[in-house]
């Protein structure tokens, strides 16, 4: 996308930058060579893929230096155009390289620049010695509902110290994470806008693995509990620091307007990219299936020629087009500081979300009986594409976003 998407009609472009084609080809090339052919045997083992996360390192993918820069590329496609490639490969695996970001992205969101250069490379390290980031958020009774957080962070004044309590459900990476980040709860009786996030050194003492999940899908993907017994963490592990918070749960309790709450604006944020990783997952299923479907015969002609077989690889190139539009639209929206009026990042995240489902179903579909069996990759994609409709906001949270954002009213 050209840096001139703000110029009058004439100057519009969707013609991705020279850099941009750069990174894509990068990312595509390692997805087709290290992560795809490794993705079956990952998935049924249910273990963090360490190998391809080292080679990932080794080539700077797996990186805070390749993170930021794609974050902060102008356009703000960067980002987006990469993880459609990895996710491409396969999305349990991609997860496993991505899933840092979202820490990153919390801390980038809610602290300060000293936090920022501060903990961010210790989520990542170095190829010689890989660190892996949390981002903890979900309870047992508070998922889609953020304000029903009951981990409690309490301030002891007298060391300058937070002491974190409670259990944290559906980490990624949680409990193998050499930084974990906490959303917790200071003030319980204000809900949401009574929150702060923390950050976890690593070694705290008090912080343990809970239940490591076995899912459906993305299963290369490390997914756990996070217990918080008596954790203390410093000071300076308050996101943001404590007077602007002071200042947050003033403007709270007098019933003024506050700019929103810890996990929202880190999930606000990841949208548009959780959108392209389910658009790359659609992209491998879509194009599975239409090459699958041209090259097999059935009754002395290719699938494809039969119009049932085209007119459902139609639909698949149609949505999946459209969503990574929607993706790329609310992901430069939100890198030029556009507001989401009509809450475009829980359109890109619902549709893309939803597409993928969709696409990767229909694949199985067109696939026939081969399409139900481990022998081919469809069915892996089809229980990976599930989560998207489910984490970071499931759909119908979104479409209650959207909602209210197009009503203007307190749609419940």
């Amino acid at each position: 996308m050209s840096e001139t998407a703000d110029s009058p009609a004439t100057g519009f472009s969707l013609e991705l930058d020279e850099d941009i084609r750069d990174v894509r080809d990068w990312a595509h090339g390692f997805a087709r060579d290290v992560i795809r052919p490794a993705a079956a045997e990952w998935d049924e083992r249910e273990e963090t893929p360490w190998p391809v996360l080292k080679e990932a390192a080794k080539i700077g993918l797996y990186s805070l230096d390749f993170f930021a820069n794609q974050w902060l590329e102008p356009s703000g496609v960067g980002i987006p155009v990469a993880f459609e490639e990895l996710y491409w490969g396969d999305p349990g695996i991609a997860l496993s390289i991505t899933g840092t970001a979202l820490a990153a992205v919390a801390v980038a969101g809610n602290g300060t620049q000293e936090q920022l250069f501060e903990w961010t490379p210790q989520m990542f390290g170095s190829p010689d010695d890989i660190k892996l980031g949390a981002f903890c958020s979900s309870e047992p009774d508070a998922g889609s509902d953020v304000s029903a957080i009951r981990t409690r962070a309490v301030y002891d004044e007298a060391t300058d110290e937070w002491v974190l309590n409670g259990t944290k459900t559906w980490a990624t990476n949680g409990g193998i994470a050499d930084v974990h980040v906490v959303v917790a709860s200071v003030e319980p009786e204000l809900g949401s806008r009574g929150q702060a996030s923390f950050v976890v050194p690593p070694g705290t003492p008090g912080l343990s693995q809970g239940q490591k999940f076995a899912k459906h899908g993305i299963r290369a993907s490390h997914t756990a509990e996070v217990v918080l017994d008596d954790v203390r963490v410093p000071g300076r592990c308050l996101l943001g620091g404590k007077e602007r918070l002071d200042e947050r749960l003033a403007r709270a309790r007098e019933g003024r307007s506050s700019k929103g709450q810890a996990a929202m604006k880190t999930f606000e944020a990841s949208r548009p990219s959780v959108g392209a990783m389910a658009v790359g997952c659609a992209r491998a299923a879509y194009e599975y299936a239409r090459d699958y479907t041209v090259q097999r015969e059935q009754f002395g002609k290719p699938l494809a020629e039969n119009q049932a077989v085209a007119f459902t690889l139609a639909d698949m190139a149609t949505r999946i087009d459209a969503a990574r539009l929607l993706v790329w639209r609310a992901a430069w929206m939100a890198r030029n500081d556009k507001e989401f009026a009509q809450a475009e990042g829980s359109m890109s995240k619902l549709f893309a979300s939803e597409t993928a489902a969709w696409v990767t179903q229909n694949a199985i579909r067109l696939l026939g009986g081969n399409g139900y069996t481990r022998e081919y990759p469809v069915e892996r994609w089809h229980r990976d594409a599930t989560i998207f409709t489910i984490f970071e906001g499931a759909s119908e949270i979104q479409r209650l976003i959207i909602g209210r954002a197009v009503t203007g009213l307190p749609v419940r």
